[in-house]
């Protein structure tokens, strides 16, 4: 079966740095895919390929079967992707309310304030006057409000108590497996989301391993990525998969 959306060969430049040297990604439909990577791995530089905030210099985005490498942003939102950036991608000068309502999918605020009951009272308040933790809530809840079939989360964890997070990554497993495609980012693999289907590690613009979650443990012994897994002491790195 054809993944929901894949990069080829796709090549990221800033000037005269290459962010991404041709990197192939394969993101299953229905399922949670990881990128994990330091800062400057080049994880970030993948969702925004994904999602058409960076122009490409080489390769080619695919999803649901058709090249969308020439859409842009906007063409893909309506298309149904939401991306959630690392920096908390809020209108601090609209409430939350008025952030939520921006989806406009209907009952999308009441599912939200189901997840996260702790925006409720805030929903009269300016984004901006919240905490880093409260927009970051408030970022991902505008993202699910507009029920996308293809969710890409920079650090979704960052700010949040690891309760909540943990309540966020068994959200994206269920909404995975009711259909959506979602594609989490951050430096870490989080045990609760071991029920992802695929993990990617990236490392200097490269794809430096590809499996599942139970592989990247066997990542352990290698010092560049033992932080990353979570993992510890000597496992061995049978059945790890690396990719070029």
């Amino acid at each position: 079966m054809p993944p929901a959306a894949a990069l080829l060969s796709v090549r990221v430049r800033y000037g005269p740095l290459e962010a991404l040297h041709g990197i192939d990604l394969a993101f299953p439909a229905g399922a949670v895919t990881v990128l994990l990577g330091r800062n400057g791995a080049g994880r970030t530089s993948a969702l925004n390929a994904l999602a058409g905030v960076v122009r490409l210099s080489g390769g080619r985005v695919l999803w649901q079967g058709r090249d969308v490498s020439g859409l842009s942003v906007h063409q893909r939102v309506r298309r149904g992707l939401a991306l959630v950036p690392a920096e908390r991608g809020v209108f601090g000068s609209l409430t939350v309310a008025e952030n939520l309502d921006l989806a406009r999918s209907g009952r999308g605020r009441e599912e939200v304030l189901e997840l996260f009951p702790e925006l409720a009272p805030l929903l009269t308040r300016r984004a901006g006057e919240l905490s880093g933790g409260q927009q970051q809530l408030v970022a991902i809840g505008r993202a699910l409000a507009a029920r996308p079939t293809l969710l890409l989360l920079d650090e979704p964890e960052r700010g949040l108590a690891p309760a909540v997070a943990a309540r966020l990554h068994a959200h994206l497993l269920a909404g995975a497996a009711a259909g959506r495609t979602v594609v989490v980012a951050g430096q870490g693999l989080p045990r609760t989301l071991a029920g992802a289907a695929a993990v990617y590690v990236l490392h200097r613009g490269g794809v430096a391993f590809a499996g599942e979650p139970g592989e990247a443990a066997a990542l352990a012994d290698l010092a560049a990525f033992s932080d990353l897994t979570g993992a510890g002491g000597s496992a061995g790195r049978t059945g790890a998969r690396a990719a070029g």
